[in-house]
């Protein structure tokens, strides 16, 4: 194993902006593209904007060492067009550099790893696939970030989040690992009415109403939703969607038609599988192959359904039902991309508009880093088993000391916070010294 991998290893880095895959196994590789994603794919977020305003030297230097490392023949930052000041800090980055700047347009979900790939290279990841089949390797700018600390010998401590929505005053926050959702709620002014919260992004984050659970290595968002909002409603109708199906369902396709997977040749057809969920019927799917592309980012329901149905929805609960047979995907491009596709784009303007999400869309300064008194950091914040603790209730430790080390895939924990153990079970609390 390379220094540059082991340090990343030591460092405890995940994928920040998605399912917490351990980064030192995802780049040691080779890859001919190397692609950081700054785009943020979900609306009304501000973290990865944030760092490339902020630490746009840090990240292209990181992005260089990443290049090396992986050999990559070439390596592109992807960020959105309109994000004005971070293209500039980006591009005063990258003067003297070869590392280029891609600069995308404003539409959903245009930060989706594949989509990235096929945007920047004109390649289609295939099916049960990931980038690097096609040569690219994909990295969060704020994973990029902690890359750049790691090579100092800084682990991974802190997390910067937006908090947004109906709140006083949109904010980005960095903030130790374990951090209680509340703490972040009250550096942005706290909620305006009565709100529900959604851990991520509108659309593929999750719905709680619990305050108290812990900031973890990859939450980029806590969003206020007054209650009885229409997207509230829309992510919590799941106890009529079978009736709904078979009642209102016309197989217009026009899911299908906006489907960004499916343009890219994947053949996801969300239509299908409402047709096989209404009627109890699998073989109404057809290919069953195409079903394992859909990567749930929800636009077939929350855009493109003029019935308010759950097409993604039925997909996912298909797919599952897939994996529980024991069916795998075959790794394949069912067809050429739509030539069609940019035309397709859903622009995330009119995203936000159908879901009256407008008001909220608004700048989040950087408000500071926030300490609460105790953290509580989950024993599995990445893909794999949860780590093993190595220290007990009563044990004084330090912040960046290891407290928990993965068995198998995973990877290591740290304590955020100078502190006294206070208890350990599925989560180490610590209470602030």
């Amino acid at each position: 194993m390379s220094e540059f991998i082991e340090k990343i290893k030591a460092a405890g880095i995940v994928g920040a902006g998605g399912a917490g895959f351990p980064t030192d196994r995802k780049l040691d590789c080779r890859a001919e593209v190397l692609i950081i994603n700054a785009i943020e794919c979900e609306p009304l977020l501000r973290t990865d904007r944030y760092v490339c305003e902020a630490y746009a030297d840090r990240v292209v230097q990181a992005a260089l060492a990443i290049k090396e490392a992986v050999q990559a023949e070439r390596a592109v930052i992807a960020i959105k067009e309109h994000y004005t000041a971070a293209v500039a800090a980006l591009k005063a980055a990258l003067a003297g550099t070869d590392i280029e700047l891609y600069l995308s347009g404003s539409f959903y979900p245009a930060g989706d790893e594949q989509n990235l790939v096929f945007s920047v290279t004109g390649r289609t990841v295939p099916t049960g696939g990931i980038p690097l089949d096609v040569g690219c390797v994909v990295s969060n700018v704020s994973t990029v970030l902690g890359i750049s600390q790691a090579l100092e010998g800084r682990p991974v401590t802190d997390k910067f989040v937006t908090v947004g929505g109906s709140v006083a005053r949109p904010v980005v926050v960095s903030c130790p690992i374990g951090t209680p959702l509340s703490v972040l709620l009250e550096a942005a002014g706290g909620p305006v009415g009565d709100c529900t919260y959604i851990v991520g992004g509108p659309l593929m984050g999750r719905q709680t109403d619990d305050l108290s659970e812990p900031v973890t290595k990859t939450t980029g968002g806590l969003l206020a939703i007054p209650k009885g909002h229409r997207l509230l409603s829309r992510k919590n109708e799941a106890a009529r969607e079978a009736t709904l199906a078979r009642a209102v369902c016309c197989q217009c396709s026009m899911c299908t038609q906006l489907c960004p997977r499916n343009a890219m040749g994947l053949d996801v057809q969300p239509h299908k599988a409402m047709r096989a969920f209404a009627s109890g019927n699998e073989k109404l799917l057809g290919s069953l192959n195409g079903i394992f592309s859909c990567c749930d980012c929800g636009l077939c329901t929350f855009y493109a359904c003029n019935f308010g149905l759950h097409p993604s929805k039925a997909m996912q609960r298909v797919k599952a039902s897939l994996r529980n047979e024991g069916i795998r995907p075959e790794k394949t491009v069912k067809h050429a991309p739509d030539p069609g596709f940019s035309n397709k784009r859903v622009p995330t303007g009119r995203l936000l508009a159908r879901l009256d999400l407008t008001r909220y869309d608004k700048d989040a300064a950087y408000a500071g880093r926030v300490i609460p008194e105790e953290v509580r950091i989950p024993l599995q914040m990445h893909i794999g088993a949860p780590d093993r603790p190595v220290v007990a209730a009563g044990d004084r430790v330090s912040r960046g000391q290891v407290i928990a080390v993965p068995e198998g895939m995973g990877a290591v924990i740290h304590a955020s916070v100078c502190g006294e153990v206070i208890s350990v079970d599925k989560e180490i609390r610590i209470r602030r010294t």
